[in-house]
C-alpha cells in the first residue's frame, strides 16, 4: 500500500496505511487556485537551490539540473502545457513532482532545509509584493486622470454639500482634488504595507528552523527581500501582512465607493452635473430611455466584497495557536480576489475619469440654490467689525426672508440688505457672487482656483518623482 501511495506522488504518504478519500482530496486541495503562485514558487526554489549549492549542501551539478528543470517547467506553465494534478494537492508539490520527473534525484534534493510551511509563506509574499507594485501603478494612473480633469475645471463652480444640503460654493477641480488626496494616502499605505510584506520566511522550515547550515541573508538578497523574518514560529504561521494589505485595499475600495456614489448622484437627471461615456453604462431591457451608471454602481457593491475578505482573514487568524495550521490554506482565495478586484476597479476608473462630461451650467445653477454664499455675507459683516455670532444671526434672518420670498441673497437690493445691518455697503455684492466666494478662499487647501492650480502643480511634481 505504501509503495502505491508513493507512486501517486503524495510527499507524506509513507506514514499512512490507507489513501486519502477522493472527497477529502477535493476538500483539502488548493492547486486549482494557488497555481497562480507557480512562477513565484519557481523563483523562490531557484534562490533556495542557489543557496544550498553555495553552502555545499547540494552539488553544483544538482543546482545546474534544478535550474535546467525549472526553466522547462516555467516554459510549460507560461505556455499552458503544464498538467496540474489534484492528487498532488498544491502548486508546490505539482512543481516538485514535475521537476523530479525531469531531472531525477536532484529534484528530490531541492526541498532540503525547507518545508511547505515556509515555502508557501515565501511564495505569497513574493506574489503580494508584485501585486502591491501593480496596484501602486494603477493608483498613479487614476490620480493622473483626476489631476487632468481637475485642471480643466479648476474654476468650474460646484455646490459644496454637508449633510447633502447645499453648504458653500467650491470648484469642481477642488472637489476632485479631495479624491486625489484620498488615493494618494492609499498609495502611501500600500508602500508602507509593502515594507512588512517584504520579509523572508524561507529558512524557518516547518516551525523551528533547520539543522542545515543555511544562509538566509543570501536568499533574501537574491529575492530582493529587505530582511528576514527573525522568529521561525512567527515566520510560518502569521498572515498579518495579508490582513494589513487587505485592510489597505478595503480603504482603496472605500474611497472608490465614495466617488462612485457621487458619480451616480451627479449623473441622475434630477442633478445632471455629469455624464459618463456610454461604454461604462448599460441600458434597460424594458425602458428604452435609461442610461445606467453600472460601473460606479458595481464598484460600490464590490467594496462590500473586499470588506468581507478583510473580515474573513481576521476571523481566520483569531483562534490559531502557534505554529502553522491548515486553516491558513483559506488565506489565498480572499487575498487573490481582493487583489483582482482592486486592480480591475482601478484600471477601469482610470479609463473612465477622462471621459466624464461636465455640465458646468447645471453645477453653477445648483450652487445658486440653498443660499450657498450666506457664510460669505456673515464674513463680510465680521470684516466690517461685527462679532461673528451677531453676524451669523443677522444673516440667518436674511436667509429666512429670502426663503419665504423664494429669492437668493444676491437678489436683495442694497437698501434691503442695509435694513439688516447699517454696516452693509455697495461692495457687499462682490461677496455674494459664486466666483467671489470661491476666490476668497485663497489659502493652502482652499477652493480658490489659484490654490487649486497650485495644488495640481504640486501633485504632478510629486507623482513625477
Amino acid at each position: 500500500m505504501t509503495s502505491q501511495l508513493h507512486k501517486k506522488g503524495e510527499a507524506w504518504s509513507a506514514r499512512f496505511s490507507e489513501p486519502v478519500s477522493d472527497l477529502v482530496k477535493r476538500y483539502t486541495a488548493s492547486v486549482f487556485f494557488d497555481k497562480r503562485l507557480a512562477l513565484f514558487d519557481i523563483e523562490g526554489s531557484l534562490a533556495h537551490a542557489d543557496m544550498l549549492a553555495a553552502q555545499g549542501i547540494i552539488s553544483a551539478q544538482d543546482l545546474a539540473d534544478i535550474q535546467r528543470g525549472m526553466t522547462q517547467i516555467r516554459g510549460e506553465i507560461e505556455g499552458g502545457q503544464f498538467e496540474w494534478q489534484l492528487d498532488l494537492e498544491d502548486v508546490h508539490l505539482n512543481i516538485e513532482a514535475r521537476l523530479t520527473a525531469l531531472i531525477g534525484d536532484a529534484g528530490k534534493r531541492l526541498h532540503t532545509g525547507r518545508s511547505r510551511n515556509d515555502q508557501v509563506a515565501t511564495d505569497i509574499r513574493l506574489w503580494l509584493r508584485s501585486e502591491i507594485d501593480n496596484i501602486g501603478t494603477h493608483l498613479g494612473d487614476l490620480r493622473r486622470a483626476l489631476l487632468d480633469l481637475a485642471e480643466q475645471h479648476s474654476a468650474t463652480i460646484l455646490p459644496g454639500f454637508t449633510h447633502l444640503q447645499v453648504a458653500q460654493p467650491v470648484t469642481f477641480g477642488h472637489h476632485l482634488m479631495a479624491y486625489f488626496e484620498m488615493f494618494s494616502r492609499d498609495a502611501e499605505r500600500m508602500l508602507d504595507v509593502r515594507r512588512r510584506v517584504n520579509r523572508l520566511p524561507l529558512g524557518a522550515a516547518a516551525l523551528a528552523g533547520t539543522s542545515y547550515p543555511i544562509d538566509r541573508e543570501r536568499v533574501a538578497a537574491t529575492l530582493g527581500f529587505e530582511e528576514v523574518c527573525t522568529n521561525s514560529l512567527d515566520a510560518v504561521s502569521d498572515r498579518d501582512f495579508a490582513i494589513e494589505f487587505t485592510a489597505a485595499a478595503a480603504l482603496v475600495m472605500t474611497h472608490v465607493s465614495r466617488f462612485s456614489e457621487e458619480l451616480v448622484l451627479w449623473m441622475s437627471p434630477r442633478v445632471g452635473f455629469i455624464d459618463l461615456a456610454d461604454r461604462f453604462c448599460t441600458g434597460s431591457s424594458i425602458m428604452p430611455q435609461k442610461k445606467n451608471p453600472d460601473v460606479p454602481e458595481l464598484a460600490r457593491g464590490k467594496t462590500g466584497r473586499v470588506n468581507g475578505h478583510l473580515i474573513a482573514l481576521l476571523t481566520l487568524m483569531k483562534g490559531q495557536p502557534l505554529a502553522y495550521n491548515k486553516d491558513n490554506q483559506e488565506d489565498k482565495e480572499p487575498l487573490f480576489d481582493t487583489v483582482d478586484t482592486v486592480i480591475d476597479t482601478l484600471r477601469i476608473f482610470a479609463d473612465m475619469v477622462p471621459g466624464i462630461k461636465v455640465r458646468e451650467a447645471n453645477m453653477r445653477n445648483a450652487a445658486l440654490q440653498g443660499f450657498s454664499t450666506a457664510t460669505d455675507l456673515a464674513d463680510y459683516l465680521v470684516k466690517k467689525g461685527l462679532p461673528f455670532r451677531d453676524a451669523h444671526e443677522i444673516v440667518a434672518h436674511a436667509v429666512k426672508i429670502c426663503s419665504d420670498r423664494d429669492i437668493d441673497l444676491a437678489d436683495l437690493s442694497l437698501a434691503e440688505l442695509q435694513k439688516f445691518s447699517p454696516l452693509v455697503g455697495e461692495d457687499v455684492f462682490e461677496y455674494l457672487t459664486l466666483e467671489g466666494s470661491v476666490a476668497s478662499r485663497n489659502h493652502i487647501g482652499g477652493t480658490a482656483p489659484a490654490q487649486v492650480q497650485r495644488a495640481i502643480a504640486a501633485a504632478r511634481a510629486k507623482l513625477a518623482k
